[in-house]
């Protein structure tokens, strides 16, 4: 039995939680809501995020950061993107000794143009960690915590620190493997979150199954395009957290991006499908990041453009889309490793 804590109680920080617990392990989840604490305590619930799920009896919930910091040496990190800074500097704060820092978020910060790693790096001091260790993979938490199969990675420079997360998570429905490519895990799994919302732009606009089958398998070439000018090994994008990934959030009802994108496609407005939402669209954020990605690098990004344009330049769907399919020719396998 471990020690761990999970900062974050939404479906994901939960999803995590119920793994752990369910594995014998000694989880606290922190929130930062009291109504939420109470519910997970007393009642095993979480229906806001997980609605109809019974939570282990043994996962206790916190509301007191400094109580989850001491609690355990390893402490994983599931907030969204734009609270990565926030959540990391309070527990620099209050670590004394090192601790194995693991995220399962996924995203990348707009501007700085950071992964999640590199935002730790930033807020935490090297003397305050072990290793950082990003857990990524297709999981949606609403799968999870009704113990279906799921099949996830564990992503580190530091292989021993790979292999504590594997085996803090692995059972009968929770497999995890390792990987050494950190770079190509963490932009994998930003990116799928933007071709996400084009492919639920794709399925709002009622294009069908060709244009969908094009939209993951063109938005693959260009993670993998941008993946290897910073440096990522491009057999990575082939594997759970690039291909894996892209397929389950551009296809199932439970992707919030996806969701997101087909009410755009739609007719409705951004503002809008925020609001409805409830929820951080992560794919929103991370077009802008993708966007400034693509011209720094020098990579050619034609379907994150096209969704750039739309979020943030007022272009329609279908203007977005007429302007792509009337790109100039150009080899397929060419385009994809070296344009």
């Amino acid at each position: 039995m471990e020690k761990v804590s999970v900062f974050g109680a939404g479906s994901w920080g939960t999803a995590i939680a119920f793994v752990l617990s369910d594995n014998g392990h000694n989880c606290m989840l922190w929130t930062r809501k009291p109504d939420q604490c109470r519910e997970i305590n007393e009642q095993h619930t979480n229906e806001m995020y997980l609605p109809k799920i019974e939570l282990p009896t043994n996962l206790h919930a916190v509301t007191d950061v400094r109580e989850a910091v001491t609690h355990s040496d390893v402490l994983i990190i599931a907030v969204p993107t734009k609270g990565i800074r926030e959540i990391c500097g309070q527990l620099n704060r209050l670590i004394n000794e090192p601790k194995l820092i693991v995220h399962v978020s996924k995203g990348i910060e707009p501007d700085s143009l950071k992964r999640i790693s590199e935002m730790i790096e930033d807020e935490i001091d090297p003397e305050k960690r072990k290793a950082i260790v990003a857990l990524s993979g297709p999981s949606h938490a609403e799968e999870v915590v009704l113990r279906h199969p799921t099949t996830i990675t564990a992503a580190s420079l530091d292989a021993e620190a790979a292999i504590k997360v594997q085996d803090l998570f692995m059972n009968n429905y929770f497999r995890v493997y390792t990987h050494d490519d950190l770079i190509g895990v963490e932009i994998g799994g930003a990116l799928k979150n933007v071709i996400a919302l084009a492919a639920g732009i794709s399925d709002g606009l009622s294009y069908g199954d060709n244009a969908k089958a094009a939209l993951i398998t063109r938005g693959l070439a260009e993670i993998t395009r941008l993946g290897m000018k910073m440096g990522a090994n491009p057999l990575t994008f082939s594997g759970l957290t690039g291909l894996g990934d892209l397929i389950v959030t551009c296809t199932s009802i439970h992707s919030r991006n996806y969701k997101a994108g087909n009410l755009l496609g739609q007719g409705k407005t951004l503002d809008d499908v925020i609001s409805g939402m409830g929820m951080v669209i992560e794919g929103i954020r991370t077009t802008k990041a993708a966007h400034q990605l693509a011209v720094r690098h020098g990579v050619s990004m034609p379907l994150t453009e096209a969704l750039y344009t739309v979020l943030f330049e007022g272009e329609t769907p279908k203007q977005a889309v007429d302007q792509l399919m009337g790109r100039t020719k150009k080899q397929e396998i060419e385009d994809i490793f070296y344009k």
